[in-house]
């Protein structure tokens, strides 16, 4: 009989993801090699000449991504950025990953080569090459991509946020949940954050410009600001304050709002996926270029917008 206190709850969603990561991380034994664990967006092991980052994501159809909606080569690019991002997140740059890959048996050949193409571009973009992996047969197709990087200092961690910290992000933020909400309505414009959704463009060089700046905590904006903030926040032990004001809410992300009658707002502070970059500064940190301040660290807990806590889902959660 399974006495681990998380197998009292009778299904994941009651469980909910992170406690299910908890769980997991709770019965497996480390090791001294593993300098950093689970619980950031990467891992750091030691080697015997230094120490690599290792980080691995899992896509799947219909869940990540769906054919009737996006290229091969986008699903490519999406896989590769979401593991690509991690990395820059600890500071670091990524030098190689492997792909498992599942599909059903009549799928089009040509599909799996122009997705593996897409991928392959991506990892380019900061040096990386695909170096192996693994295929097998499933009834949808899913992609789960292992990536090992190297950081040329101390990786930026999630639990460094002191009081007094700025927070400051870089990168398109927003669109690509604009993009979701207009593909799951059957339309296709505004192409600009359709083309957001379908494929991501992270600030990659600007994990290690702001771990060369001092950054004291870094995350990778995957699953909703305000949720990846709340990650921040937990594992530093301080509270996190966003400004509304700071964000400048781009025309597609105005029109998509008033034609679905939604605060447009909300797709810069609840959605994930276009691998934004937060990081926390101290007070007197010279920011790197790109980087604007959207919020401020201060003593104890969670995440608010203007001092007041935001009301609804602030983030996607798997098994919900």
């Amino acid at each position: 009989m399974n006495t681990h206190p998380a197998a009292a709850a009778s299904t994941l969603a009651e469980l909910g993801e992170f406690a299910l990561i908890a769980a997991v991380a709770g019965v497996a034994p480390t090791a001294e090699q593993v300098l950093v664990g689970p619980g950031d967006d990467a891992a750091q092991i030691r080697t015997t000449t230094g120490s690599v980052l290792m980080s691995t994501d899992l896509l799947i159809e219909g869940r990540h991504f769906r054919r009737d909606w996006s290229s091969a080569a986008d699903v490519g690019h999406k896989a590769a950025a979401a593991n690509l991002a991690d990395i820059a997140a600890m500071g670091g740059t990524a030098t190689a990953l492997t792909v498992g890959f599942a599909a059903p048996p009549d799928l089009d050949p040509g599909w799996a080569i122009e997705m593996s193409a897409g991928l392959a571009e991506e990892a380019a973009l900061v040096g990386a090459a695909v170096v192996g992996g693994d295929v097998t047969a499933a009834d949808q197709v899913m992609i789960a991509v292992a990536l090992i990087g190297e950081s040329l200092a101390a990786p930026v961690l999630r639990s460094g946020a002191r009081a007094g910290d700025v927070v400051a992000a870089i990168g398109r933020i927003g669109w690509a949940a604009a993009g979701y909400h207009v593909l799951a309505r059957g339309f296709r414009s505004p192409r600009v954050v359709v083309s957001a959704h379908r494929r991501p463009d992270p600030p990659y060089a600007a994990g290690p410009a702001a771990a060369a700046a001092g950054a004291t905590a870094m995350v990778d904006v995957s699953d909703g600001l305000l949720a990846d903030l709340g990650h921040v926040a937990d594992a530093s032990g301080v509270a996190i304050d966003v400004r509304a004001a700071a964000f400048e809410i781009a025309e597609p992300l105005q029109a998509v709002g008033a034609a679905l009658g939604v605060d447009p707002l909300s797709f810069i502070l609840t959605g994930g996926d276009d691998h934004t970059l937060v990081a926390t500064f101290g007070p007197d940190a010279e920011l790197p270029a790109g980087f604007t301040v959207i919020g401020q660290v201060a003593d104890g807990s969670g995440v608010t917008i203007d001092g007041t806590t935001y009301e609804g889902e602030t983030g996607h959660a798997h098994f919900r």
